[in-house]
């Protein structure tokens, strides 16, 4: 058997107010005057001087703000790439990603796309970046994703949405600083909170399953349970467990795959736009079939924290969104062998993924 040889983030740091130390980090790393690094961030944080005062910008460094409001795109990506390219004398020193999963997703593209020729859709998929992405640091500010820590990124293609997967993803430099999820709005908490625990869940129950990626799943699951369920954790704690848990999720799943819920929300997100955390608990809201006690906890989970899902999203699809929706799903192949077997085409079928999009 030939085993995968995953790569791991080589540099983290963990604790409250590690943030502060992002410009010592990074110093070193400055190629020189000329070489700017460049800072992603998601727009949120535009008027909070809380956090962007404590980015020092020196030569030609700069921020780049940038929406959140759809998921990211591969013409966003060869954007933002165009854009970097046209306002720097020299290849920049680095990406600087801060945000949730789609900003830190963004960065790890970009910073893919900055070292290898043509556009961003032509590498969706596994193993087909060539050269090394340029050095680039992940700083998440909600937690859930696992984005900080995966060989992925996630993104909606003109024909499919499909990652990024390949060695020079992972970022270089992590900084998990648990102060920066402090004003996340509950239900965003909730819902990328519920992207973990799926992520778990399926890691958990699926057939790649190994000893490495239980150890993390086991650990991330727990978590979960804790931040979730438990009522005895105080608010720093919570944050804390949350962003570890989303650190073991994301291992979870580099050594496995994810499952039913993830094929399932990737068909949502392409046709509907349907964010990434909450596309995700609107399908798993409907899997008892696949994740019996998963699914029994996340609804405990829903009515302890008041979450109220959107309801009859596909109901007045048309047939044409309805066949895309379930082609997008139906091609993530590894996310449903893992989940049903090699013979998983024997225990699902397009007409049955169909039926499921009509209940949701």
């Amino acid at each position: 058997m030939n085993y995968k040889n995953f790569p791991m983030v080589p540099r983290v740091i963990f604790g409250r107010g590690s943030f502060n130390q992002l410009n010592e980090i990074i110093a070193p790393m400055r190629l020189n005057m000329n070489a700017p690094f460049i800072y992603l961030i998601d727009d949120v944080f535009k008027s909070d001087s809380w956090l962007t005062s404590r980015i020092s910008l020196s030569y030609d460094d700069r921020i780049i703000y940038i929406s959140t409001e759809e998921e990211p795109k591969t013409i966003q990506v060869d954007n933002l790439v165009e854009e970097i390219i046209l306002s720097v004398k020299e290849r920049p020193s680095g990406i600087i990603g801060i945000g949730g999963g789609s900003i830190l997703d963004l960065a790890k593209a970009v910073s893919i796309m900055l070292t290898n020729e043509g556009e961003t859709h032509s590498y969706q998929g596994w193993d087909l970046v060539k050269n090394p992405a340029l050095y680039h640091v992940g700083i998440p500010t909600i937690s859930g994703t696992g984005a900080e820590v995966s060989r992925t990124t996630v993104l909606t293609g003109p024909k499919k949405k499909l990652g990024i997967n390949s060695d020079y993803t992972p970022f270089d430099q992590v900084i998990l600083d648990p102060e920066l999820t402090k004003n996340v709005p509950k239900d965003q908490w909730f819902f990328t909170g519920m992207d973990c625990f799926i992520h778990s869940v399926e890691s958990l129950q699926g057939s790649y399953l190994n000893a490495f990626s239980k150890s993390y799943g086991d650990m991330a699951y727990n978590l979960c349970k804790e931040v979730f369920l438990e009522n005895t954790l105080s608010i720093t704690e919570a944050q804390d467990k949350l962003m570890m848990a989303s650190w073991h999720g994301g291992m979870s799943i580099a050594y496995s795959q994810v499952g039913v819920a993830h094929a399932m929300s990737y068909g949502l997100s392409y046709v509907l736009g349907t964010k990434h955390g909450i596309g995700n608990c609107i399908v798993f809201d409907f899997l008892e079939e696949f994740y019996p006690e998963g699914v029994r906890l996340f609804k405990i989970m829903k009515e302890k924290h008041n979450i109220e899902l959107p309801q009859g999203i596909c109901a007045h699809l048309s047939e044409e969104d309805l066949d895309t929706m379930v082609s997008i799903s139906w091609a993530m192949e590894p996310l449903w062998e893992n989940a049903l077997g090699n013979n998983w085409k024997k225990k699902i079928s397009p007409k049955q993924l169909r039926t499921m999009y009509l209940k949701m």
